[in-house]
């Protein structure tokens, strides 16, 4: 990965960006990718839009979300701890005895999940996995009165893990999900950007908010853009370790390529759109099919204003909801390969529509 790019991932990444307080992240992909575009623009809540070529036709949305799980305070009781509600899908059971950071409105607390000795645990049978609202964290604090001076009753909460190198162009961080969609559509807007080839779309490079908490920022942005056609992009379940079933979940592996999702709200003529630039750019792709719902702003995107042509595109992720997501590079980098080549392929005044 250049040098460039891969220091934007780094930054994009460790910038806490709590589902519903993304400004810190968005910031950082605005500033990257107003290099590449002709105009860069934000709405009420925050969604973030890069245009190029404007005024093109067909206009394409390449969309990735911006916010990641956390937690926020809402107790503190008298003795200065505080209790905690989710803010997306965090897993209690793995969040104690985590180091968090407190983003208060004059700066981050440091603390950390508190977690009882196995020595005093009082255990008959197996243990049981705490629930959220058992959680507590330790600031430091000698009082309730002390820890109100530093912090509020909904101030977010997020983890400390950071960005790191494992081997075998596999690299590991607390937050891919999905800092990573909104790399891929800013390094696909520099390719097209950079390209000499002639382009017909206009393109929306999009970070939108709140997808951890119902896909509420890809609803609002689309809504607004009303594009013709829109790629998504996200993480999915890499099901390449023990005790993952491959029959229920499908044979996902990291390192052989991002995943195309068929079925539902992924547009027929769209996948094989996405399929045939593959080929022509010799990515390996993998295939997951999906029941009822993506679990994705696809879902959100799809049937807003009657309906926009829709396709997702997946980077394969282990360990999806924890502080330690592990995912390929080169899965990665071939992301931003397949969304400038389908926004370059794009006639003018294409569109997609299923034939009866």
């Amino acid at each position: 990965m250049r040098e460039q790019s891969l220091n934007f991932l780094k930054t994009l990444v460790n910038t806490p960006s709590p589902v519903g307080h993304e400004t810190r992240g968005q910031r950082v992909w605005l500033d990257y990718v107003g290099k590449y575009a002709d105009e860069t623009f934000s709405d009420a809540y925050g969604n973030c839009v890069a245009v190029l070529n404007k005024g093109g036709s067909p206009r394409i949305m390449l969309a990735g979300h911006a916010d990641e799980i956390a937690m926020a305070v809402s107790y503190i009781d008298e003795a200065g701890y505080l209790y905690v509600r989710k803010m997306g899908g965090i897993d209690a059971a793995i969040t104690k005895a985590q180091r968090i950071v407190i983003h208060t409105r004059t700066g981050p607390v440091k603390g950390v999940v508190g977690n009882v000795a196995p020595h005093l645990a009082k255990q008959n049978g197996d243990p049981k996995p705490p629930k959220i609202h058992e959680l507590f964290i330790d600031i430091g604090a000698k009082d309730r009165k002390e820890a109100q001076q530093l912090v509020r009753i909904g101030d977010p909460i997020t983890l400390v893990d950071e960005f790191d190198f494992l081997r075998n162009d596999l690299v590991v961080a607390r937050a891919f999900d999905n800092r990573i969609g909104t790399f891929a559509v800013a390094e696909a807007l520099r390719l097209l950007s950079e390209s000499k080839t002639r382009l017909n779309a206009e393109v929306c490079a999009v970070s939108n908010v709140q997808e951890e908490i119902g896909l509420l920022g890809a609803r609002q942005i689309a809504y607004s853009l009303h594009p013709d056609v829109a790629l998504v992009v996200d993480v999915t379940h890499a099901t390449d370790y023990p005790t993952v079933s491959k029959t229920q979940h499908g044979d996902i592996k990291i390192g052989g390529g991002p995943t195309l999702t068929h079925g539902g709200s992924n547009h027929p003529d769209v996948v094989d759109r996405i399929e045939q630039v593959a080929k022509a750019k010799k990515i390996q792709l993998q295939h997951s099919a999906m029941s009822g719902s993506t679990g994705t702003d696809t879902d959100a995107i799809y049937w807003t204003r009657g309906g926009i042509a829709s396709g997702l595109i997946s980077l394969p992720n282990r360990y999806m909801h924890s502080p330690v997501e592990v995912v390929s590079l080169k899965d990665l980098e071939a992301i931003p390969h397949l969304l400038a080549g389908f926004a370059a392929s794009l006639k003018k005044r294409e569109q997609f529509k299923v034939k009866i």
